[in-house]
């Protein structure tokens, strides 16, 4: 198959030969579709989108499509089988520690549906997608800092109402794509926040769930446990000030109005509107923030690393509203490395606080189970209505008990492990996974003790880690990737093999893809015993010597601003590397052939990474029944000469190491030959980052 070699040439291709390029995979000779750059993806139209699939997946995808499995209130149970995925098949989570995820943030490509069109560019090698938060965006329009648990009309398809008249709401929408993406092949995971907006819908329809204090100025004057009932009453003084935002009786008390026999649907009706009415709800909870922010509360806004606890006012920086407010930021008091306060963010108060909260130290003997339920609850029916198959956990790092993980872990030890607990055992779906943010730090810098011990505790599956803030080129890259084997062998845990991230398209991290790209897909689809996961735009992700404009970067759509160095102006613009995008298809189409026969296999160093980084290349081999050997120089600025690879004490005798693949074009064939020198078998060179693979003959 003719694969193009620059951006213009890729261009040529579809625009001249599209229903060539759809044939392979519209007939099952192709897991994707070969040629088509992510830009013009998600270009195609809808109609199109859809022929090719039922040409691939036949009635499957009316049945996805149609009123019935479209119904958020329909059970995933009653779904045709190949519209529940093919994790649903299983009765355990450890699929999650071999997956190579994609993760997409939907705001880069548009809508819903653009996600299923982005898809089809994706092969079988990488089965699962994950989908960067859903919900109502808060007041930076940031998707991590949700507002509500509504599913946002942002994303919302024309295309897709206009062909599907009953698919007239984003909810719809989203289940009608996660049932094609799961009859497409893919496992579908959602993100568990374990905070909102500060602001937020949820924050102030339920004060009791969070933490209060009350400010004059620059001095925080009081910061009580028990806060949050003066908050119940400024909200009750507002709908008796302003009245109901639907007509309603408003209760006579706080007491009334918070007390769990209210229900939460008709409380928020009272507070903000009707669900449908987006703008004017946005306008109610801005009124109502503004009203309890005048009396001098806000929540607590959200801390990162240790210590944590005990903040202050930060005299310096603040911010002036149109209506003349001043909103000021915080910092922590005895800030450690990595102590972070994110003003925009509110998060749930999970314990009682000791002393009255005086010296703002948690009872962690002392969990609030209304609060638990509730998240546990709310994220469950997220799973059942649209049929999610694993959670991403949103700063799965954050342990704040200062002596670590206790010695008796309990359901109540960490909200990320509770919502996992609760979705396998109330929604029966024993497959559901946990797929943790930690970025693998050294002890007590970014949590108190070890996040190894942690994620451990708290029952996550597979971990993301930080191998993509490191060049390949850099020591740390081999050393981290030596690491992350070793707590695999050790532990009931998988770092992943992480590519790149939305966190990490950034200009700031722009020198960690100048070279070597092509290795990191190499080893994420290669290690078939770790995952991987590969943030959307990698493929064709431009080589930026200096910073390019926002729109090149996906980290900048996580929010929505207008002003200042975070600002986009436009809509995400993937990168015209084409070069990267052919030499990724190359690899995509050879992992085709094999990955079949090897796929989920524990693999064994021949040569393991160097731990002490005085070599940068190292081979491996799949543990039982080897049939390739994988060889990588991680060295992106030289060659490496006469590299030994040791014959493996299963191989067969008399074996022969055959080359059938380098992620290289044009290496000299004596350079790919692998001669046995009796015990080893001899590389005589590999290029710069590049990666080999030989057949076991």
């Amino acid at each position: 198959m003719h694969i193009g070699k620059t951006h213009t040439e890729l261009k040529d291709i579809w625009a001249q030969d599209g229903a060539r390029c759809r044939a392979p995979y519209e007939n099952g000779e192709a897991s994707f579709i070969v040629n088509l750059l992510p830009e013009d993806a998600v270009a195609q139209p809808l109609s199109q989108v859809l022929s090719t699939l039922r040409r691939r997946l036949g009635p499957v995808v009316e049945e996805a499509l149609s009123r019935d499995n479209t119904d958020p209130l329909t059970p995933v149970h009653a779904l045709p089988v190949e519209l529940r995925g093919p994790a649903a098949a299983r009765n355990d989570t450890r699929w999650l520690t071999t997956t190579n995820m994609v993760g997409v943030n939907v705001r880069t490509v548009g809508t819903f549906a653009a996600v299923v069109k982005y898809a089809l560019t994706l092969p079988s090698s990488q089965d699962s997608i994950h989908l960067l938060p859903v919900w109502e965006p808060g007041v930076v329009g940031s998707l991590y800092g949700i507002s509500s648990f509504n599913i946002t009309r942002e994303f919302s398809s024309d295309e897709l109402a206009e062909a599907y008249p009953h698919l007239n709401d984003p909810a719809r929408q989203l289940r009608a794509v996660v049932n094609l993406l799961h009859a497409m092949g893919f496992a579908v995971g959602m993100d568990v926040i374990p905070h909102t907006d500060r602001f937020s819908e949820i924050v102030l329809s339920h004060p009791q769930y969070f933490e209060w204090l009350r400010r004059e100025d620059l001095d925080i004057v009081d910061h009580r446990a028990d806060l949050h009932t003066e908050v119940q009453e400024r909200v009750l003084d507002f709908l008796s000030t302003f009245g109901p935002a639907v007509a309603d009786e408003t209760p006579p008390s706080g007491d009334e109005l918070f007390a769990p026999e209210f229900s939460e649907k008709r409380r928020s009706r009272l507070l903000f509107g009707e669900v449908s009415d987006k703008e004017g709800r946005d306008t109610r909870r801005g009124e109502l923030a503004r009203h309890v922010y005048r009396h001098g509360y806000e929540p607590v806004p959200a801390t990162m690393g240790p210590p944590y606890r005990g903040i202050e006012v930060d005299p310096d920086t603040y911010y002036e509203d149109g209506d003349g407010h001043v909103w000021r930021d915080y910092r922590v008091t005895e800030p450690q490395s990595m102590s972070r306060v994110f003003g925009p963010l509110a998060r749930y108060k999970l314990y009682e606080r000791l002393d009255d909260n005086r010296e703002w130290q948690i009872d962690f003997s002392s969990p609030r189970e209304e609060v638990w339920r509730f998240i546990c609850e709310q994220y469950a029916a997220v799973q059942q209505e649209f049929g999610f198959d694993f959670m991403r956990g949103d700063m799965s790092h954050v342990q704040m008990r200062p002596e670590g993980v206790p010695e008796h872990v309990d359901e109540r030890y960490d909200l990320l492990k509770a919502v996992r607990s609760h979705i396998r055992r109330h929604n029966g779906a024993p497959y559901f996974g946990y797929f943790a943010e930690t970025f693998i730090a050294p002890r007590n810098v970014m949590a108190y003790g070890d996040e190894i011990d942690h994620l451990v505790a708290c029952d996550a599956e597979a971990t993301l880690g930080d191998l993509q803030s490191v060049p390949v080129g850099s020591d740390e890259f081999v050393q981290r990737l030596r690491r992350y084997r070793d707590i695999a062998d050790t532990h009931l845990l998988t770092p992943s093999f992480t590519i790149m991230t939305g966190d990490k398209d950034d200009p700031r991290f722009d020198s960690f893809y100048t070279g070597g790209n092509e290795l990191r897909l190499f080893a994420g689809l290669f290690l078939t015993d770790m995952p991987s996961y590969m943030g959307l735009g990698f493929e064709c992700r431009d080589i930026h010597n200096s910073p390019a404009p926002n729109e090149h970067y996906t980290k900048l759509y996580v929010f929505q601003e207008t002003d200042g160095p975070k600002a986009t102006t436009g809509p995400y613009r993937f990168g015209r590397n084409g070069h990267l995008f052919s030499n990724l298809t190359r690899l995509r189409l050879f992992a085709e052939e094999i990955l079949p026969n090897i796929r989920g296999q524990r693999c064994t160093w021949l040569i393991a990474p160097d731990a002490t980084a005085s070599q940068r290349f190292f081979a491996w081999t799949q543990v039982h029944e080897p049939r390739y050997v994988f060889v990588a120089n991680a060295d992106t600025s030289a060659p490496v000469y006469n590299v030994d690879i040791p014959a493996h004490h299963s191989f067969p005798d008399g074996s022969e190491l055959l080359p059938c693949f380098s992620t290289h074009h044009s290496v000299n064939e004596e350079d790919l030959r692998a001669p046995s020198t009796q015990r080893t078998f001899r590389v005589r060179r590999l290029e710069p980052g590049e990666g080999r693979v030989y057949r076991i003959a």
